[in-house]
């Protein structure tokens, strides 16, 4: 294109420009980034600095031929014109004459075509240069003098002692800020002066204290750095999976150069230059200076830190959780094995499963940040929903709620289990009846998101039938065992992840009890639900939150059945319709 630009244009380009331009094409091994070698491309070709030319050489060309260019009668028009403006005002009547005169002087336009003339007049339009320093001795070191204007903006650099100089120097420039966007402060330049105060054996505090009681501009004298690196911000972004308050936090190396963020929040990570300490925007915030955040590995280790103070007590407290059969499962801290009865309006199934096997190797998954892209929507490719919580929580009401709004878009899958047909059932309505030992091989493969055992039977639900009614085209709504979540949580799958969360206590027992619902430890369902039911269904939900609570994509707060179903409702239109970021390796 751009060839196209300069052939169709090459009566109105200046020759100068057009060979320089072919030049700079045509030239190779220039140490220049491809961003660089565009911005001048375009700015050669660029009609403003073509029509500068033109004007600039008819000036230089022309300034000798008088019958073309008049030549100036005077190089001083403006003050001609105040002291004209000078008289007119001193006179004590004014004609209507010379009050139109009086009016046009005053004009902008007319002001601005005489300084022009004035000017040409006196040429000068040369460029004014600055004198060239002169040429240090080998002896001396090198000194760039940079001035930035201080604002309510922080400067966007810290500093630091060097451990074997002791010299101070600047330990970061932060993405954004004043001092890079500047170009003229790079990490590692030895700071001199600041605002010609010699640093010489002040402590990084001092030079702050003489930043903060300067005002307007400040000039810094630096020794320039040996090896200069110009970092280009990196695309990486992440979400954060808990919150950040530096002012809580005692070692972050600079308070003012900081980002909080909360946990959810998406950050552009523009620098992992630090080991422990990260440059990130909060996604959004393109135009925003960029701000220190703890690095994945600093976090590691503070999270290390606070399990191991975690006593004994709060450990098993919060360990032995037992559950309500609801629409999940129960569980018992004494027993290995836990029952999970999933009642939907055609059929109650009983299953076990086994959850007491990876609980402590899912405690020791430290979760800080998740690198993260945008997956956007395709037609007729729906990703499955989870609806994941403590079993009382109302999940199996709000799958068959969904269901019930459109069941040829919204499927289940029928599990599979090795007990025998009963007289009327159907094979692949009920259940896919197989056999034990074909069962057992699928499981040991993998085939199964979840599984157990319940009166000697095995019974589960495969990925395939997951995968099967995705690739149908039909959503597919599941309400598993929280533990399946590692199974489902896949590049394959790509699930959107819903928490139904119990409210608090109080709230949790005045709206069961308004709405009458009876207690899922009751097989035929007689009863409300007990003190103690309520407290466990509270002890799963924090176990949930403390294993699982990072894989979340949405978080439903069942305090009132018909809104908790409004907001999944909006949930699920937004996994079909929006871009929505999910795990990296999802999209590549």
């Amino acid at each position: 294109m751009t060839s196209e630009v300069m052939a169709n244009g090459k009566n109105k380009l200046d020759p100068a420009l057009t060979d320089l331009y072919t030049t700079l094409r045509e030239a190779e091994n220039i140490p220049s980034t491809e961003e660089e070698l565009a911005f001048l491309s375009e700015l050669l070709q660029s009609k403003e600095l073509n029509a500068l030319v033109n004007v600039h050489n008819k000036i230089l060309t022309n300034v000798d031929r008088k019958h073309f260019f008049p030549i100036p009668v005077l190089s001083d028009a403006m003050q001609v014109m105040a002291d004209v403006l000078e008289v007119l005002i001193s006179r004590p009547y004014m004609s209507e004459d010379c009050k139109e005169l009086f009016s046009v002087l005053q004009r902008p336009h007319l002001q601005g075509l005489l300084c022009a003339h004035d000017s040409v007049a006196q040429k000068d339009y040369y460029p004014h240069l600055p004198e060239l320093p002169p040429e240090p001795d080998d002896d001396e070191e090198t000194i760039k003098i940079v001035q930035l204007v201080k604002s309510n903006e922080p400067l966007g650099a810290t500093i630091k002692t060097d451990e074997t100089t002791g010299k101070i120097v600047i330990a970061r420039v932060m993405h954004g800020g004043a001092a890079d966007r500047s170009g003229l402060i790079h990490v590692g330049d030895e700071v001199v002066e600041v605002n010609n105060i010699n640093v010489e054996g002040k402590t990084p505090n001092d030079v702050l204290q003489i930043l903060q009681n300067s005002e307007g501009t400040i000039t810094f004298k630096l020794i320039p750095a040996e090896c200069k690196t110009n970092a280009r911000e990196s695309k990486v972004r992440v979400r954060a999976h808990f919150n950040y308050i530096a002012l809580m936090d005692p070692y972050i190396p600079c308070k003012e150069a900081a980002l909080d963020f909360k946990k959810g929040d998406v950050l552009h990570i523009v620098c992992q230059d630090d080991q422990y300490w990260w440059q990130a925007r909060k996604e959004g915030d393109r135009h925003m200076r960029a701000g220190l955040i703890p690095s994945r590995a600093l976090q590691e280790k503070r999270i290390v830190h606070e399990r191991t103070e975690e006593n004994n007590e709060e450990a098993d407290g919060l360990c032995s959780v037992s559950v309500l059969p609801d629409d999940g499962l129960t569980c018992s801290p004494k027993s290995p094995r836990c029952l999970s009865i999933a009642a939907d309006k055609y059929k109650t199934k009983t299953i076990i499963y086994d959850t007491a096997e990876n609980d402590d190797f899912d405690r020791e998954t430290i979760a800080t940040y998740e690198e993260v892209a945008k997956l956007y929507p395709r037609p007729g490719v729906y990703r499955p929903i989870v609806l994941i919580g403590p079993p009382g929580v109302g999940r199996n009401e709000l799958k068959r709620r969904l269901i019930d709004t459109d069941p040829e878009k919204y499927r289940t899958p029928t599990p599979f289990t090795s007990r025998p047909m009963k007289p009327g059932e159907v094979n692949g309505k009920e259940y896919y009846f197989v056999a034990r030992e074909q069962m057992e091989e699928d499981i040991e493969r993998g085939k199964f998101i979840e599984f157990g055992e319940y009166k000697g039977n095995l019974y589960g639900t495969s990925s395939d039938s997951v995968k099967a009614i995705v690739n149908s085209g039909h959503v597919c709504i599941l309400n598993p065992h929280y533990q399946a979540l590692k199974m489902l949580r896949t590049a394959q799958l790509k699930p959107y992840i819903v928490y139904i969360k119990p409210p608090r206590l109080e709230i949790l027992k005045e709206t069961r009890m308004a709405n009458h619902a009876r207690s899922t430890f009751d097989a035929n369902n007689s009863r409300g639900f007990t003190e103690d039911e309520f407290k466990d269904m509270l002890r799963s939900a924090e176990r949930i939150e403390f294993l699982y609570d990072h894989f979340f994509d949405e978080t439903i707060v069942n305090d009132d059945l018909m809104v908790a179903f409004g907001k999944l409702l909006g949930a699920v239109n937004r996994a079909e319709t929006e871009p929505l970021w999910v795990p990296a390796s999802w999209v590549q």
